[in-house]
């Protein structure tokens, strides 16, 4: 009788139990996850119910919920959704569109792909992307002779790698009335003979841009559709567009309500006087998906194309000292409104002039705001004696691949002032906080080749043995904070997402490898095996 009630009991204390069970929407088990909060806890399991993270454990916690979905992930490290801080999702998507000029080791080859584009192609439009002149044996700007030569009557547009150029022909500057004459503020249209030789350099751009035929909704659609595919596939939840039209942001907010589209993204309103009005009437928008609260502004160009705007003359180029693509004075009013619109002002600026100015009127008009979180984008080349300006309120986004991918032909740019270029631990020193990106498509699009180079300094095949410039290389840990919880705080976003804790949005991923712990030369072959967000799988490998 005794033992007969004493099962009874047992099971109603187990009924009872399995009652109590709270109902969720799946648990996590048996996993390595690198949460990333204040503490840098290393956890075990986390459970998630309507897309948030509800608990967070070094006990598996599949006991202690009903769920129909247990993922045991069997020791695989787990780290939040990584964030790039600094890109062009957008035009990744529109680089799928056009010729792929990356990688090519002259103009001559540049011709062949066109070619082979144009045999296949029925378009009198041709557009390409992804030369860089520095990769060349001859390291000079093109002329386009044998664009003429080749495709008399066809528009051909070619953007250099980092967006700051174009080398077009003769037909194309003619539609877009650019000759000997034109003069752009913000940019230059190289000359030869007194002849154009279609090479453009920043602002002249734009003239040309008006000559092309503007996509259709279905184009735009597909970009942005086939920028979430790629970036799922290296682990990305969140990515930083530095800059976009308040149409782009329209299709962008449609899709997300619409479920067609799940990648979060902060887009960065591309500056001018009729966005700025359009979003002073407006106001911010802020969705689970969608963060529109800054504006993009150009500072200067780019170094490799020598449009950054530097104090005294580039050393490889002795009369040239760039140019600011946006005057002082748009900057001093651009500062102003956004500040009274109480929006984050995210400022493109490579050179030392342009971040010094930049570094002085953001100070002025910051002075009685507590937590602006203004951004200089970039912060390259910066004087050594005033990295001490940036601070709480103004914060570094930098790209650690543009250090190894410039490091082959800075010096010559820069000669000693290179000290004070791509220097992340200077900055991080400064400011406590620093943001990670890539600025793809100028770069890869992979984070991993970015935690490499933050914590190497190396390209990827292992050079400089010793690293570029290895007293500013970032930790790890410092690297994964970059890439997740700093990030999500130059947007705003650091209750919401950057580490896995109680209460924030279950976006993480699942990697091959602990890059936290390997040699550091297999962290750039790392391969993401899940993408999650929201607690929703997004992403899965089936080649692994």
């Amino acid at each position: 009788m005794k033992k007969n009630n004493l099962f009874i009991i047992v099971l109603i204390l187990g009924l009872s139990i399995a009652c109590t069970n709270k109902s969720i929407d799946s648990v996590v088990i048996n996993a390595k996850i690198y949460t990333v909060n204040k503490d840098n806890f290393i956890a075990k399991s986390i459970a998630i119910k309507d897309g948030k993270i509800i608990e967070v454990s070094n006990k598996n916690l599949d006991y202690k919920y009903n769920t129909n979905e247990i993922l045991d992930v069997k020791g695989k490290v787990i780290l939040p959704g990584l964030i790039d801080s600094h890109c062009h999702f957008y035009n990744l998507g529109l680089d799928q569109q056009v010729v792929d000029l990356r990688g090519t080791n002259s103009f001559d080859e540049i011709i062949q792909r066109l070619k082979i584009y144009d045999l296949n192609n029925d378009s009198n439009v041709i557009i390409g992307r992804g030369w860089d002149q520095n990769d060349w044996e001859i390291k000079k700007f093109p002329l386009n002779l044998k664009l003429n030569k080749n495709f008399e009557n066809k528009i051909v547009v070619l953007e250099r790698i980092d967006g700051h150029a174009y080398i077009v022909n003769d037909y194309a500057l003619e539609l877009a009335g650019i000759d000997e004459n034109t003069m752009v503020r913000g940019g230059l249209v190289l000359l030869k003979n007194n002849k154009p030789t279609g090479v453009l350099i920043d602002a002249p751009m734009t003239m040309v841009d008006r000559i092309l035929p503007d996509k259709t909704l279905k184009e735009k659609v597909n970009a942005l559709k086939e920028a979430e595919e790629i970036s799922f596939s290296y682990g990305l939840t969140t990515v930083d567009d530095a800059g976009l039209s308040p149409e782009i942001i329209t299709i962008i907010d449609s899709l997300h309500k619409s479920d067609d589209l799940k990648i979060k993204i902060y887009a960065m309103v591309s500056a001018s006087k009729e966005n700025i009005e359009f979003f002073k009437n407006n106001g911010k928008i802020k969705t689970p998906r969608l963060n529109v609260r800054s504006f993009k502004i150009y500072g200067d160009g780019a170094l490799g194309s020598r449009g950054a705007a530097l104090k005294n003359p580039y050393c490889d180029d002795p009369h040239n000292y760039g140019f600011l693509r946006t005057s002082i004075e748009d900057l001093k009013f651009y500062a102003n409104e956004i500040a009274n619109m109480d929006f984050q002002m995210n400022t493109h600026a490579i050179g030392d002039s342009t971040i010094s100015i930049l570094l002085k009127e953001y100070k002025k008009v910051l002075v009685d705001i507590e937590d602006p979180r203004w951004r200089i984008e970039h912060s390259q080349v910066v004087d050594l004696n005033e990295f001490q300006f940036y601070d709480n309120k103004i914060l570094p986004s930098v790209q650690p691949t543009h250090a190894t991918s410039d490091m082959y032909w800075a010096y010559d740019r820069l000669g000693k002032r290179i000290e004070g270029a791509y220097a992340f631990k200077d900055l991080l020193q400064s400011s406590q906080r620093i943001a990670l990106g890539t600025d793809f498509p100028v770069e890869k699009v992979n984070p991993f080749h970015t935690f490499y180079s933050s914590i190497e300094r190396k390209d990827l095949d292992g050079f400089p043995k010793n690293g570029f410039q290895m007293k500013n290389a970032l930790t790890r840990t410092e690297t994964l904070k970059g890439m997740t919880i700093w990030g999500a705080y130059f947007n705003f976003e650091e209750n919401e997402k950057g580490s896995l804790e109680v209460g924030k949005s279950a976006d993480f991923i699942i990697l091959d490898r602990n890059i936290m712990e390997i040699d550091a030369d297999k962290i750039p072959n790392t391969q993401v095996l899940k993408t999650f967000i929201d607690g929703e799988l997004v992403y899965q490998n089936d080649d692994l």
